[in-house]
């Protein structure tokens, strides 16, 4: 184009158009935290062609494309976008389970299942596990949010639970075992339908057998298998049957794992041909409750009720009127002092540990759990935030299979990059509050 003949301000405005339509994005200035646990590079710049990262350095060795979108992180940490290893995107917090059960399945799949996903994405969630929902409908929404169809946070889903016997009224989302030729079956269809993973739950009340041949399926269809670790005897028989991830440490109010749980597992940690043990604690949603119990304003923030009808956000709201009063909670003060004493004990044995929150339980919000979460392993239980960083980017997506593609800020990955300002190392709780969401090179926020 010739521009001799146009305003200045004509010509300004034509190379800012262009520069907004480029497919080349440029993050310039910020303190990058790259997910690999090594010094914060300051003055970063990050360019992104298209879907993915294509150079990472800093202003005096990465050249800017003349034609790049620039985007000024500075004053901003920038990190790749988090992982939260255990969601569940077909509840919301509404606090009564048997009521919601019988209520919404109809519109988990169109309605409450992508709501979910798309908070957790504008929370700076850019990948999460879903771990229990109904088959089709956690497919749908996974491959709906693959395509672009509709935003949220890349879906890794396992379809129905796998225990011993459903509880009455769950049975589309929770699949009793009937013997091991049973359990074989249900993991063959759980695969042929492409699930990412597997979970279980109540093993202890399986018999081993089951427990083996559900485990043997797993990995002979290459899906890994998470398992409750609520009670000594889930963890003795998970760890008997080689599963590859533990769920939780707070439902017990045992003051610590017993004596021989504890050198079972480090006896497994010990087996490096094997790899890391990884545990996904998620104990935000217990540690936290009695304090929104007391200040029970922080559940008026309105990002929970993104997607959400007002119907549903009314129903929500009613159902946590009185916090104080759930029955989910009522044993939670006698649980909440054990959960540092176990997670010390894990780390101490050599477990690696993975951020979930449990997000979607009683007034625990996909919006809000995963910087909570942080906040306690960092503010309460002295965690160093590099680890619980790495904790929710980098062993996540080693642990799905997709490092190559995402968890890490380098090139050649998906852009699936956050920012925010300040320094999320010294205030981790600034990720209540990210500036930036980029996933897949597409600028959601």
């Amino acid at each position: 184009m010739r521009y001799q003949f146009l305003t200045p301000l004509f010509v300004l405005c034509l190379l800012l158009c262009k520069a907004q339509t480029s497919d080349i994005k440029a993050l310039v200035g910020g303190t990058l935290i790259d997910g690999y646990g090594s010094d914060p590079i300051k003055n970063s710049v990050i360019i992104i062609e298209g879907e993915r990262i294509t150079a990472v350095g800093t202003l005096t060795d990465t050249e800017i494309p003349n034609n790049a979108l620039v985007i000024s992180t500075e004053g901003m940490t920038v990190l790749p976008g988090l992982w939260d290893m255990h969601v569940h995107t077909m509840i919301n917090g509404h606090a009564d389970y048997a009521y919601w059960d019988k209520t919404y399945p109809p519109l988990f799949k169109d309605v409450i299942m992508p709501a979910s996903a798309h908070q957790l994405l504008m929370a700076g969630v850019t990948s999460a596990r879903d771990l229990g929902a109904p088959l089709e409908e956690s497919i749908a929404v996974r491959d709906a949010i693959n395509k672009g169809e509709i935003p949220g946070a890349t879906l890794y889903v396992s379809g129905p639970f796998i225990q011993h016997r459903p509880y009455p009224g769950t049975e589309a989302f929770r699949w009793g075992v009937f013997g091991p030729d049973d359990g074989r079956k249900k993991i063959k269809k759980l695969a042929k339908a492409g699930v990412d993973v597997i979970k279980l739950i109540d093993q202890d009340q399986m018999s081993m057998e089951e427990l083996k041949a559900l485990v043997d399926e797993a990995h002979k269809n290459n899906l890994k298998v998470v398992a409750h670790g609520h009670r000594p005897e889930e963890i003795r028989k998970g760890l008997m049957a080689n599963v590859d991830c533990f769920e939780h440490t707070g439902l017990s109010s045992a003051p610590a794992y017993p004596d021989d749980v504890m050198a079972m597992i480090k006896e497994r940690t010990a087996q490096m041909n094997k790899g890391p043990l990884f545990w996904c604690p998620t104990v935000e949603g217990l540690y936290n409750y009695q304090y929104v119990r007391d200040n029970p304003e922080k559940l008026d923030n309105d990002s929970w009720h993104l997607g959400l009808p007002d119907s549903i956000i009314t129903d929500i709201k009613n159902s946590i009127q009185h916090p104080d009063r759930l029955p989910y909670f009522q044993l939670t003060p006698s649980r909440k002092p054990t959960l540092q004493t176990k997670i010390n004990q894990l780390l101490d044995a050599g477990v690696v540990l993975l951020v979930g929150t449990d997000s979607g339980i009683p007034m625990k919000f996909h919006s809000q759990s995963t910087w909570n979460e942080l906040d306690v392993w960092v503010n309460e239980f002295g965690i160093d935030p590099m680890y619980a960083i790495r904790a929710a980017t980098y062993w996540p997506a080693l642990w799905m299979g997709v490092a190559d593609e995402v968890g890490t800020i380098t090139p050649g990955k998906y852009a699936d990059i956050i920012a925010v300002d300040g320094d999320v190392l010294r205030y981790i709780s600034l990720l209540q509050d990210v500036d930036i969401v980029i996933k897949h090179g597409a600028r959601y926020k």
